[in-house]
């Protein structure tokens, strides 16, 4: 065993290698698995009880300069990119690499408030984790509101005057921009949202919003209206009509739903708009007077108005996409639809 040892020391010294193929055969036949080295430290099982102490220290030096002398090549063969090249032919083309795109719920969600952006629109923005003053009680709600209920939302914690949430909608960030902002306020709330529902082609759990809020001295339904008009003619085309339906809600008096029309069939009737020719797309009104004293603005000054929509809602309408629930699966077919899109 001494004279293979030593015979290994000779090999070690005498080591060349030009290529990294030759550096990692070298290693590969002193210290792999397989490798002379190895073998000498299986075969050290055997050796006297009185011998093993200075064999083990031979063996580990022999180990150390074998790694030594391996790295030295390894060095020498990098340092010289012309020892080291490689075989490989640097002229064949390289693989393609697709280039992404954005999801369509972030183009149609920047869309919308760039629209509002021109019309003098700024994005405000609040947590996703809320209280329920900022949520129900600022906007509103009495305390025995359905939205209250668990089966509706989800409370992070309950027992309190106070609990924590999921907000359900956008617009308790206007509510702190009215406790926070100065007056006036023409604000953008884009964000994510929350609601207790069973998940289908028309619903879902976790979904987006867009809301606008503009509060000022003599604001009317008019000003709402108006701005309702401008922003689906940006959005769906100049040739746009919208039609306003009563309805209710715990923060505006009045409110309303708003239908557009469809711009599938332009208002004749088809399968998308069910033969109505029309398609709703947002809730709005004016902002209760409740609202606007809650939020410490006096209601005898100041009036305005308040809109919101879902921006899922908007790009199925925008691409005529029937299945909400495509805009979470990551499909990556779905998504190179809208590569174009930008």
């Amino acid at each position: 065993m001494r004279e293979h040892i030593d015979k290994l020391f000779e090999i070690i010294g005498g080591l060349k290698a030009s290529t990294v193929q030759e550096v990692e055969d070298a290693r590969v036949k002193l210290l792999g698995k397989k490798g002379e080295i190895t073998k000498l430290f299986e075969e050290f099982r055997t050796v006297p009880a009185e011998q093993k102490r200075e064999f083990g220290q031979i063996l580990n030096k022999l180990k150390t300069a074998a790694a030594a002398k391996v790295e030295e090549l390894r060095q020498s063969v990098d340092s010289n990119p012309e020892k080291g090249a490689t075989s490989m032919d640097m002229t064949i083309p390289g693989d393609i690499f697709e280039l992404g795109s954005r999801h369509p719920v972030s183009i149609v969600r920047e869309e919308i408030i760039s629209i509002f952006d021109k019309l003098g629109y700024v994005v405000a923005e609040g947590p996703e984790i809320e209280d329920d003053w900022h949520v129900f009680s600022a906007l509103n709600f009495p305390p025995e509101h359905p939205a209250r209920d668990m089966q509706d939302t989800f409370f992070v914690t309950t027992g309190n005057d106070n609990p924590i949430l999921l907000r359900t909608h956008t617009s308790s960030v206007q509510v702190r921009s009215m406790e926070s902002r100065p007056l006036p306020i023409r604000i953008i709330c884009p964000g994510r949202v929350f609601r207790n529902e069973a998940i289908s082609a028309r619903a879902h759990c976790i979904f987006h919003q867009v809301e606008g809020l503009y509060v000022d001295k003599n604001v009317t339904f008019a000003d709402l209206k108006q701005t309702i008009l401008l922003f689906a003619r940006e959005m769906f085309g100049e040739k746009t009509q919208i039609r306003l339906r009563p309805s209710y809600f715990p923060f505006t008096e009045p409110s309303a739903e708003v239908d557009v029309s469809c711009n599938i069939c332009g208002g004749k009737g088809c399968n998308i708009c069910k033969g109505t020719g029309w398609l709703e797309i947002m809730g709005c009104g004016m902002v209760d007077p409740n609202v606007l004293e809650a939020c410490g603005i006096d209601s005898k000054t100041y009036s305005g108005f308040a809109l919101g929509m879902g921006v899922e809602r908007i790009a199925m309408l925008k691409w005529q996409v029937k299945d909400l629930r495509h805009y979470f699966e990551n499909d990556i077919r779905f998504l190179k639809e809208f590569s174009t899109a930008l």
